[in-house]
């Protein structure tokens, strides 16, 4: 008999993706499959995610959901064994290519019908109302999942541990009171000591109260989001939870993003071996209408357009920093709020063969966009865990960040580290500290020694999901039924690269409070910016 873990999500890949959340799922997923554990994912069926699933099983649900009739779809993800279960009601169905919000990027009225549907489906799992084998822990991802715990509570199913992951703080799932009958939640949990949160009924907060484990992207996050200034509200709560609280930080694909072997770059290269990436600036000035030329420093920005990623910083300080470096090409691919894409594309008719704009994603330009530049512009004013730093270094393009939340842990800032250095961090969020942080990373950049060093630093860190892997199956073996916890027992995993360790500290999955190390806890157990309620959370 194998664990048996759910995963439910908003997305994964390749079914949607809008994030990085999308990574993470399919690969944890993979990961956990690899070392015996029974993981499967659990999202809504958009027409994009059943397109993309292929062929499906129909499994009917015993009784109805919140919003109507549903069933489930049972099939695999593309490329990996991981089961998958899409959720497909009449609601799910009209959702187009963001599942969260309109054209005009307004919120769908009826997410918060939506996604209690998608916990009430984990829920009718849990309880045995599908065909289904019932996990022995639910591991709900974001808000999108948060009434997963609180529902099982209530229909008294305890003997199902359960783990909350905030892959985002700022998105929290709020809504109107008035939902919560319709949804599910009995009055009397609408209490400041429920699920009440100032005046609405928040998602995440449901989570947060009533999971057996709740766990954040980055060990130096943890410690961010039980302050005021990163907690969105939430610091109070999860200072209360503390003890329960765990740094498990997010990996990478090694295989998907590497440079030495990628199909989606024009020419493949190693840390041994960088000829190659000459071929790919190339390609990358070409792919995105710049002229071709390879003296010159390119600069690639890659993230949503949205005021958590300081576009409006951004906007104004690309003309100082491109007057200061005639030579610099900017490249920028992302989507995101409308008025900072048109202030973007207005820059491009600004400087004409100097800027480039794609207002959109897909993974041909995001691989290009990482192997043609020399830099990654990557300034957040919060960062849960930042996958695009990573993939940006793998392929030694030398991030330029904000020195925040997971950053802190996966870049290693050059002035504070040369030996051990893979980029430049900045504090701060002023036109002048960005245009400053670029000027350090430009005088680098023109020590062709010192530049080298760096580039393999970066292209040298190991970020695969070994570490992670282990660190999630201790937490599911602290939350499982004490009958099952055997099962979660380690078992050897499989070695493909050395033992995970992100940039230039081991990987963090102690506990915030507390400090377990994994091994005594399966030995002990055998166990700032407040954006719309319920946007996507994505890295």
């Amino acid at each position: 008999m194998q664990a048996r873990v759910l995963l439910v999500s908003s997305e994964a890949v390749p079914l949607v993706k809008t994030g990085g959340l999308a990574d993470v799922i399919t690969a944890l997923a993979v990961a956990l499959r690899k070392v015996g554990i029974d993981a499967s994912i659990l999202m809504p069926a958009y027409p994009e995610a059943v397109r993309n699933l292929g062929d499906t099983l129909q499994i009917g649900l015993k009784h109805g959901l919140p919003g109507g009739a549903g069933r489930l779809l049972r099939g695999t993800i593309p490329g990996t064994d991981v089961p998958a279960l899409l959720l497909d009601t009449a609601r799910f169905r009209q959702r187009g290519a963001n599942p969260y919000v309109d054209a005009d990027g307004v919120e769908f009225s009826d997410n918060a019908l939506c996604f209690a549907d998608l916990s009430h489906a984990a829920v009718a799992i849990c309880a045995g109302e599908t065909s289904l084998p019932a996990p022995h822990v639910v591991h709900a991802n974001d808000w999108h999942a948060g009434l997963i715990p609180c529902l099982l509570k209530l229909r008294g199913l305890d003997h199902i541990g359960t783990m909350l992951t905030i892959h985002n703080l700022a998105f929290q799932g709020n809504f109107a009171l008035s939902s919560a009958e319709q949804i599910g939640i009995p009055q009397h949990l609408l209490t400041g000591d429920g699920v009440e949160y100032w005046g609405k009924l928040s998602f995440l907060k449901a989570g947060i109260r009533f999971s057996d484990c709740v766990s954040t992207v980055s060990r130096n996050y943890a410690e961010e989001i039980m302050t005021p200034r990163f907690g969105c509200g939430m610091d109070g709560i999860l200072s209360f939870r503390k003890l329960d609280l765990r740094a498990i930080p997010n990996a990478i694909d090694a295989e998907l993003w590497n440079p030495a072997n990628d199909p989606l770059i024009a020419r493949n290269f190693s840390v041994g071996n960088m000829k190659g990436k000459s071929a790919c600036k190339r390609d990358l000035q070409k792919l995105f209408g710049l002229p071709v030329d390879p003296f010159a420093p390119v600069m690639g920005l890659g993230s949503r357009i949205s005021h958590q990623k300081m576009a409006d910083v951004v906007i104004e300080a690309l003309p100082g920093i491109l007057d200061r470096h005639p030579r610099l090409q900017v490249v920028v691919l992302g989507c995101g709020d409308h008025d900072y894409e048109d202030a973007f594309l207005a820059l491009t008719r600004q400087y004409p063969g100097r800027i480039a704009v794609h207002i959109g994603y897909d993974e041909r330009r995001a691989h290009a966009l990482h192997a043609g530049s020399d830099m990654l512009l990557h300034p957040t004013r919060f960062e849960p865990f930042g996958l695009t730093p990573l993939y940006a270094m793998r392929y030694g393009a030398i991030p330029i960040g904000s020195r925040v939340g997971g950053l802190v842990d996966t870049v290693c800032d050059a002035d504070l580290d040369p030996q051990r250095a893979t980029g430049v961090l900045f504090e701060g969020e002023r036109v002048e500290d960005m245009q400053h942080a670029v000027a350090r990373a430009f005088a680098l950049y023109n020590d062709n020694e010192r530049w080298q060093s760096i580039q393999r630093n970066a292209m040298s860190i190991d970020c695969d999901w070994a570490g992670p892997t282990r660190a999630y199956i201790d937490a599911y073996a602290h939350v499982a039924d004490m009958a099952v916890r055997p099962l979660f027992a380690p078992r050897p995993l499989p070695v493909e690269r050395p033992a995970a360790q992100v940039a230039h500290g081991a990987v963090a999955h102690e506990r915030v409070a507390g400090m377990v190390s994994p091994a005594a806890a399966i030995a002990a157990a055998l166990a700032g910016v407040v954006a719309g309620p319920s946007a996507v959370a994505a890295a």
